[in-house]
């Protein structure tokens, strides 16, 4: 297919998704109504007009890139007459496996097909009618467009279209779970075709001891509140020792959305009668290393920013870390010591997404180092090869 035709399917889907709302809305609402409101996955569920105007612009942004695909990434004339080059293409055919995330089916298809490839969906049984609405909506375009509709293929619900997909040896080239640590756990485990781990997002922000109170307080805010259900959402504020004076004001703006905190006894004291009561309350050894998904986060007390650093060792899942401060030699250690696809300086976790990045959308945050690392997008959805052009050269014995 031509880019100019790849654009314009994806011009026309991101149409049909918003002309669609309602039947779209109407199909996620009975997914909504087998899930209890207070789970965390509910958020990620729900879909709701704005939420597909911004799938519908996030495609449409796609639609706007440039093509990943047939782009030199070298090129060389040997000694003996080869011009050698090393071109990106596709992987072929992507499998993907998610939970309760039904955007994620117009996100994938969207970036697997600018980027030449075939897409196998393995959505979870909470979605699976939002999922069905939205694969049926996406084929009525490529009918139009006189395209195979098996270019997007949605498997059942069930462990065995998940075991066949894992085992599809041959007929599929890559596969990319997204969703908790246990799913992207399982798959790693259990699959035969080579995988890329989307990792679940435990997130931690420092406040160090030159940090400014005001960015620390709308940052912590944004990033556990903005979105909590999200992989780059805050679930653990380290604090320096000695700035533990500051700690009510830089958490003074969640209570506005309930936030419950499980502080370690420094930071709990230093909270006490300053902090809701009921929603204060004390840290033990579960309260870190956990990814919440909800409007739950933990605060830890180090004596100093070396102690910062080793506890984000330990817990880290490497998707996304931040510091709040001023020192720029902190600044500096911070970026270079911290093992994360996103490290952030001053700034909120919630921009750890493939749109904010200027990548018009994601497939996953990869948390992994090969291959790909942070929010996968088109690049990362292409292989390479290598192409020998010569005049009848051979190879000397």
């Amino acid at each position: 297919m031509s880019v100019d035709k790849i654009n314009q399917v994806l011009e026309d889907v991101a149409a049909a998704a918003i002309e669609n709302t309602a039947f779209i809305l109407q199909e996620n609402a009975k997914d909504l109504s087998r899930m209890e409101t207070t789970d965390p996955k509910y958020d990620r569920l729900m879909l709701t007009a704005d939420r597909i105007k911004g799938i519908a612009a996030d495609i449409r942004n796609v639609a706007s890139l440039p093509s990943p695909l047939a782009q030199i990434l070298s090129e060389t004339n040997r000694p003996n007459g080869l011009h050698i080059k090393k071109i990106t293409v596709p992987f072929g055919v992507i499998g993907i496996i998610y939970e309760a995330r039904p955007n994620v089916t117009l996100d994938v298809f969207s970036l697997c097909l600018k980027s030449g490839n075939a897409c196998v969906l393995k959505g979870g049984s909470d979605a699976i009618d939002s999922n069905v609405a939205i694969v049926n909506v996406i084929r009525e375009v490529l009918a139009k467009h006189n395209l195979d509709e098996n270019t997007l293929s949605l498997l059942p619900v069930g462990r065995e279209a998940t075991a066949e997909l894992l085992h599809a040896h041959g007929l599929v080239d890559l596969i990319i779970p997204r969703g908790s640590q246990s799913l992207i756990n399982f798959v790693r485990e259990n699959s035969s075709i080579p995988v890329i781990e989307t990792g679940a997002g435990i997130c931690h922000t420092y406040f160090d001891e030159s940090g400014d109170t005001a960015k620390g307080q709308a940052i912590v805010n944004n990033a556990k509140t903005r979105r909590p259900s999200v992989c780059n959402a805050l679930d653990c504020l380290i604090i320096h020792k000695n700035r533990l004076n500051d700690l009510p004001i830089i958490t003074e703006l969640l209570p506005q959305s309930q936030v419950v905190i499980y502080a370690d006894e420094q930071a709990y004291q230093a909270l006490e009668g300053k902090y809701p009561a009921s929603l204060l309350l004390p840290a033990n050894e579960e309260s870190f290393g956990t990814e919440f998904l909800s409007y739950t986060m933990s605060i830890k007390t180090v004596d100093d920013f070396d102690q910062a650093l080793d506890h984000i060792a330990q817990y880290s899942s490497k998707h996304s870390e931040a510091i709040i401060a001023e020192n720029k030699e902190v600044l500096e250690i911070f970026e270079k010591s911290v093992d994360a696809a996103a490290v952030y300086c001053n700034a909120s976790t919630a921009f750890t997404d493939g749109a904010q990045f200027g990548l018009g959308a994601e497939i996953g945050i990869s948390t992994q180092k090969l291959h790909a690392r942070g929010p996968m997008a088109l690049q990362e959805l292409t292989s390479y090869k290598w192409i020998i052009e010569g005049d009848g050269q051979i190879r000397p014995k």
